[in-house]
């Protein structure tokens, strides 16, 4: 897809053909998670506790993960917008400059993460029954740390110069290498979560191949250059500072998956079913909000371009239609869902264990945990506008208000009446709240922002 044409093309068209590769690719990066945590939650006899400790490991691997959304979030919409601007030299940069930022993170964390890896388990809420799984999964999965790294933030550069189909195949190869390691690995070679991690590395490995060529082909608009490499202070204060938005949302979740284990391990260990049983529950809802969420993040991530180089263009009825239509895409799947995992709890969760006291509990917990779902494709639409018009303070505000503003405290009051119960609640009341007052925000700021674009007599 030519540059030109997100400035062209049909707004409807454009937004399904570049978001549904995206769309595509995300649902099977999620496959690394969700075969994952399925073949370890059906694992014989140990099969819940190995989960559990899976799910301890995704705040450790979340937070280094949101180092990623820090450069890819800031740098793809930027340099999408420079080249609705028709400066290719600086999209050029602001890739190279990305890149460099990139390596620095993922060595920087993956090595303070493998240090202290024992410490921060133990901190999140780990026990006696899952200590084990989660830190043999995790001490293997950090040595790829840079190949995670730069196959999930590069990834999104291909999208930024309309390569989604490339962008999509980068995330293809390695998922489907994943699903075909992770039986030999957990079960053939009897490693469990062990050999969970090694196939996931392994997998990561390849998709960072394919990402460093692809963006080395003479095809492409936004090429690496090692002349290009040298760090730019100025790009890089810019990529950071729209940046910051998309690493907080993912970093918050880090910080959740800290309070919200730990409260469990506290809350659940007063009761006659044990702390660890509830965080095994906790990773079983997590995950099927996944499969709410992941979608959502692609089609997102494959419009944001769109948005961004519309606006760069000072395309404003184009930019308009656009929003629009990722509102009624994202509210559309988002309450969809919401509805069904609201209706049938423990037929999503069966799909991740067997184990009798698990399912009982998420076929409890579920329909309260994931109810602000219903409204959350509100606040995945304005996030990803704003964002793209490079509303850096408004994007920062809105990402720490979820988890941050909401979440965390209502993690701490709610259990105190309600005891280990309101540790979930607090999930779907700050989805919810958040969801609502993003819309309200951005219902004024939208219209100030339309104020003052001139009419540049596009169409949609």
């Amino acid at each position: 897809m030519k540059n030109q044409d997100m400035g062209r093309d049909r707004i409807w068209r454009l937004c399904l053909g570049m978001g549904i590769p995206c769309v595509l690719a995300q649902v099977v990066n999620l496959l690394y998670n969700i075969v994952d945590r399925i073949y370890i939650g059906n694992m014989p006899d140990v099969g819940a506790a190995a989960l559990g400790g899976l799910g301890l490991c995704s705040p450790i691997i979340t937070l280094i993960a949101a180092f990623s959304a820090f450069v890819s979030g800031g740098g793809a919409p930027l340099a999408a917008k420079a080249m609705g601007e028709g400066d290719n030299e600086r999209a050029k940069d602001i890739l190279n400059n990305g890149f460099v930022m990139l390596v620095f993170f993922s060595v920087t964390l993956g090595l303070l993460a493998y240090i202290f890896a024992e410490p921060l388990l133990y901190l999140i809420g780990a026990g006696e029954s899952n200590f084990g799984y989660a830190y043999d999964y995790l001490v293997i999965y950090l040595i790829g740390t840079l190949f995670v790294q730069i196959a999930t933030g590069m990834n999104t550069f291909l999208t930024a110069q309309g390569k989604s189909m490339t962008a999509m195949l980068s995330v293809l190869i390695g998922a489907v290498l994943n699903i075909a390691l992770d039986p030999l690995f957990i079960f053939a070679f009897d490693m469990g979560v062990a050999g969970a991690a090694i196939a996931t590395v392994i997998s990561q490995f390849a998709s960072a191949c394919f990402v460093l060529v692809a963006l080395h082909g003479k095809k492409m608009t936004l090429r690496l250059s090692f002349r290009r490499m040298k760090p730019n202070f100025a790009i890089l204060g810019s990529i950071a500072a729209l940046g910051i938005a998309s690493f907080v949302m993912s970093a918050t979740e880090s910080v959740i998956g800290f309070v919200l284990n730990g409260r469990l391990k506290y809350y659940g260990d007063m009761t006659d079913i044990g702390g660890d049983t509830y965080v095994s529950v906790l990773t079983v809802l997590q995950s099927a909000m996944m499969l709410i969420t992941t979608p959502i993040a692609g089609f997102t991530q494959g419009v944001t371009p769109i948005l961004a180089f519309n606006y760069g263009a000072r395309h404003k009825q184009r930019l308009k239609t656009g929003y629009f239509f990722t509102l009624a895409v994202c509210f559309g799947w988002c309450s969809l869902l919401g509805v069904f995992m609201m209706s049938a709890p423990r037929i999503v969760g069966s799909m991740f264990t067997q184990d009798e006291t698990v399912l009982a509990l998420t076929q409890t917990y579920m329909p309260v945990f994931v109810m602000g779902m219903l409204v959350f494709g509100i606040q995945r639409a304005c996030q990803t506008t704003f964002v793209a018009m490079t509303q850096a303070k408004t994007s920062l505000f809105i990402a720490i208000l979820r988890k941050i503003i909401l979440l965390v405290p209502l993690a701490y009051i709610l259990p105190l009446a309600m005891g280990v119960g309101g540790v979930y609640l607090a999930e779907g009341i700050a989805d919810s709240t958040a969801a609502l007052i993003c819309g309200t925000i951005f219902f004024f700021r939208f219209r100030s922002i339309l104020r003052g674009m001139e009419d540049d007599g596009f169409t949609s």
